[in-house]
């Protein structure tokens, strides 16, 4: 397992971090942790938003240990406090995830879901404060923070130079944050990418045309590579709910150089695939087009509708749009269907795309069953 400085925090992690919400038992857990750990994982994520995550994280550490199967210095564990939380109870929440993890101390603790201007506000004024304690009195050692917000809010984050770790999302279909993973490294954050199968398109199940074009590549395994070949970005998260599916990401625990020529021509071939399925319908995601008035994310909507034409991702499509106007802040945006075609956003489309009538097409294309977050607060 090859491993990266996490910025300037100082600590060395394993490319690839074992995320642990899908963890559904004690024996799951120890299973997982076990097999991770022995193949050099030596990050653990976790947070109380994650159901009984620290609980089995604690269970399966405390055999470990015992086994001297690993020294609780050589792991790095995180956990997280939501951007809500109230000055005067972060001390106490803090102790009670170390209590449930069975440890004395976090190495480090993300203030989850910095999502929101308001979010961000209130870190500042609220939390970064009594973290600042808690790390004085040895109870956390580095402070970071999660983000699913827009790039704005996300570049505001790290100008506070306030933390030094950043989770946010990013891979070769969502690259969006492109200019935020080039802030952190400026500002020698650790760049930690959050779950870069689920999210970035549903990779563990992909469509026969996406794996055609990716051939002779995997399509997880080819955006796992094209994330580490850009030696800025310290650790992929992976979320696996039985040792098995460790196998699958494994493969590319060693593979962190620059991509090949091989590896470059598959890439290749996806963005000349895109761009000769779209033709001129095909959305840049410059975001010129926001704000909207009806508070449509024209470019995600946009975004969505580019991959399920370019590459059949219609089963991932389904399942983020299904998420506008049910995940709150972790998703916000309302559906395509909400248009009222005022034509506000039409002459700051740069491609001049008919976007109502695109936003309307991909709503007929994706429209589905409403799914929700673990957590909407």
């Amino acid at each position: 397992m090859q491993n990266r400085l996490f910025g300037k925090t100082n600590r060395r992690l394993s490319v690839l971090s074992l995320g642990t919400m899908r963890f559904a038992s004690v024996a799951d857990a120890q299973a997982v942790i076990g097999k991770a750990i022995a193949r050099g994982i030596n990050h653990i994520e976790t947070a109380p938003a994650y159901g009984q995550s620290e609980h089995y994280i604690s269970q399966a550490l405390s055999a470990l240990f015992a086994e001297g199967a690993i020294q609780r210095e050589q792991l790095t564990i995180t956990s997280k406090l939501t951007p809500t939380v109230e000055k005067g109870d972060i001390e106490s929440a803090i102790t009670q995830s170390i209590e449930r993890l069975g440890i004395e101390y976090l190495d480090c603790l993300a203030i989850h879901g910095i999502n929101t201007p308001k979010h961000l506000e209130w870190a500042q004024g609220e939390m970064l404060g009594a973290l600042e304690l808690c790390k004085e009195k040895g109870l956390i050692c580095h402070v970071g923070f999660s983000t699913h917000g827009p790039l704005d809010v996300i570049s505001s984050a790290i100008a506070t130079q306030a933390f030094s770790f950043i989770n946010l999302h990013y891979n070769f279909f969502f690259q969006r944050n492109k200019r935020a993973i080039a802030q952190a490294h400026q500002q020698n954050m650790g760049i930690f990418i959050i779950s870069p199968a689920d999210k970035a398109g549903l990779l563990y199940t992909p469509p026969e045309k996406l794996k055609a074009i990716c051939t002779p590549f995997d399509p997880l395994l080819l955006n796992y590579r094209w994330l580490l070949s850009d030696p800025r970005i310290t650790t992929l998260s992976i979320g696996p709910a039985i040792p098995e599916e460790l196998d699958w990401p494994l493969q590319v625990a060693e593979s962190d150089g620059q991509l090949n020529d091989e590896e470059r021509d598959a890439i290749a071939r996806l963005k000349t695939t895109q761009t000769d399925a779209l033709e001129s319908d095909l959305c840049s995601q410059c975001h010129q087009c926001l704000p909207c008035p009806e508070a449509i994310n024209i470019p995600e909507v946009l975004r969505l509708r580019n991959l399920a034409i370019a590459y059949d991702m219609e089963a991932y499509g389904q399942y983020r749009y299904g998420m506008f106007e049910n995940a709150g802040h972790w998703f916000p945006g309302k559906k395509g269907n909400r248009c009222t075609d005022c034509g506000d956003c039409l002459p700051r489309c740069p491609e001049k795309l008919d976007i109502p009538t695109l936003l309307r097409d991909t709503h007929m294309r994706l429209k589905g069953k409403a799914r929700r977050r673990l957590w909407e607060d």
